[in-house]
């Protein structure tokens, strides 16, 4: 049974202090701040009910609201993007989130429609989250720390995400391929809800990746593959590449 539009709604966590590139979300971005042109990708899909950015900072409060767009400040300190939208959504009428990184600006509507549809097809309950992987070739990609890795089981579900490039190529004939995490999840609201009161485990400390905190506590996790190549903000050279790609 098909979810309500009413009932989804799009969540962009977007704190102003990030330690590789501390104010990258409000830097331009061919002519518009990398928060706004992430905000816009979302609305433009059509898929949501409302669309919110939620922020620790004043400034990026200020940016979404100067063009129309709607932002929730918090009220608390967060660790992690899952804690600070569990915060905003605790008393919204919702039934699916989906969470758009703020400094992942290339975005498209099919591979958004595509993790809305998993729960479309999951009338049981079963899955609590679904996120976005995409393969990957490139040896240099595979083996940035930046880039995420996901090893998933047959039916997609993920096993474990690491920023070191699993499977190790012990064999390299085997035919494996590497898949790059895409940092764009949708959720059922009650895992969000579960996440924001589960303390922080050795694995994901480590890592600092916080999907794996659903991995250690039970939840599961549907990979939806997909070949559209965005780009995550983390450097000033992913700003540059950004550009070039907004251009074409």
């Amino acid at each position: 049974m098909k979810i309500p539009k009413e009932k989804i709604i799009a969540m962009i966590p977007a704190r102003y202090e990030a330690s590789r590139f501390p104010g990258k979300l409000m830097q331009d971005l061919n002519g518009k701040t990398v928060i706004r042109r992430t905000y816009e990708a979302a609305l433009n899909t059509g898929l949501f009910g409302e669309v919110y950015v939620v922020t620790d900072s004043d400034i990026i409060v200020e940016e979404i609201i100067k063009f129309g767009g709607k932002a929730i400040k918090s009220k608390l300190v967060h660790e992690t993007g899952s804690d600070r939208i569990a915060e905003a959504v605790q008393d919204l009428d919702v039934e699916i989130v989906l969470n758009v990184q703020g400094d992942e600006p290339l975005i498209d509507h099919r591979s958004l429609e595509k993790l809305l549809q998993v729960f479309d097809n999951d009338p049981e309950g079963k899955i609590d989250l679904a996120s976005l992987k995409t393969a990957m070739s490139d040896s240099e990609e595979i083996t940035n720390p930046n880039n995420v890795k996901v090893i998933t089981n047959k039916d997609d579900l993920a096993l474990y995400f690491s920023r070191f490039p699993l499977p190790y190529p012990r064999d390299n004939q085997s035919g494996v391929t590497y898949f790059k995490h895409i940092g764009v999840y949708a959720f059922r609201k009650q895992a969000l809800l579960d996440f924001s009161k589960l303390s922080m485990l050795p694995l994901e400390a480590t890592e600092k990746i916080e999907c794996i905190r659903y991995l250690e506590y039970g939840k599961t996790i549907k990979m939806v593959e997909t070949d559209f190549k965005g780009i995550g903000i983390d450097t000033p050279e992913d700003l540059e590449k950004a550009k070039k790609l907004i251009k074409k």
